[in-house]
């Protein structure tokens, strides 16, 4: 018996959506990673299973590369719906999806790209979580093997721990050297994503994600919203301003409302192919 599968991208962050919805449950752990291995597999970040929902058209679950669950991913969530779009599961101008962090808004912009509602930040450390006292885990540092990092804590769903790197210093050279060590450092009990980011403009940051279970990648939706908080909190950015996020893939388009209300993330979705692979 053949799967079913379609292979979808936002900005290089790829993912292989699977319709689980007579099933009702996502595929288990170790068939995704046979399906994410970029040479015996199809090859992606994760795998996105559609499943029912009684409060939604739909569900999304997120499946990592290591097999490991993601309470929510960015980009993946503008692929699923593009992809319900496309199959009429929403309307054109697109609809709610049933996520990891609840009911979220996905609408489709004149131009094609996906501006999805991210929902709030969650900023309390033992909520993200982080273990750092007090009520927000700003500037902090994280001790590691050979130096400290100072990093912010936010959660978009899923940790996030965002370093701001010095002027003239390699954002990518950063993620490589220390993004193992972040992602499974004991201050994160469930992993961290980890950002390593630059403003390069005023309203423009320069991001390079190793991301918890998949490691680097062309770009992280959860990260580039995570960066664009842990900004305005570091007194880099402010609250309703749109902030470009440049990752490996391409850009981002981050807005923050007042009072940390709700982030939302505008980008690209797009299917690149569709196909049957054996079961």
């Amino acid at each position: 018996m053949a799967l079913a599968f379609v292979k979808m991208q936002g900005l290089g962050n790829d993912f292989i959506v699977v319709d689980r919805r007579e099933a009702g449950v996502p595929l288990p752990p170790a068939e995704c990673i046979a399906l994410c291995d970029r040479h015996r597999g199809i090859g992606a970040d994760g795998v996105l299973a559609v499943l029912p929902s009684d409060s939604a058209p739909l569900a999304m679950h997120v499946t990592n590369s290591d097999g490991s669950i993601a309470e929510m991913c960015g980009n993946g969530l503008r692929c699923v719906a593009r992809y319900a779009v496309d199959r009429g599961l929403l309307p054109a101008a697109g609809g709610v999806i049933d996520t990891g962090r609840g009911l979220l808004e996905c609408h489709v912009e004149p131009d094609g790209e996906i501006r999805v509602d991210m929902g709030a930040p969650v900023l309390i450390p033992e909520r993200i979580p982080a273990q750092y006292p007090g009520q927000w885990a700003v500037e902090v540092p994280l001790e590691l093997a050979n130096e400290r990092l100072i990093i912010t804590a936010v959660s978009m769903g899923n940790p996030h721990a965002v370093a701001f790197v010095p002027e003239g210093q390699d954002v990518r050279e950063w993620a490589v050297r220390l993004g193992p060590a972040v992602e499974r450092h004991h201050a994160f009990p469930n992993r961290t994503n980890a950002e390593f980011a630059r403003f390069t403009g005023p309203r423009a940051i320069e991001l390079v994600v190793w991301e918890r279970g998949a490691g680097l990648t062309q770009a992280c939706g959860t990260g580039a919203c995570a960066t664009v908080v842990a900004a305005i909190l570091n007194g880099l950015a402010r609250v309703e301003e749109t902030i470009r996020v440049f990752l490996p893939g391409g850009a981002l388009r981050v807005r923050v409302e007042t009072s940390f209300a709700r982030v939302w993330m505008m980008g690209p979705a797009v299917e690149v192919y569709r196909g049957e692979i054996p079961a």
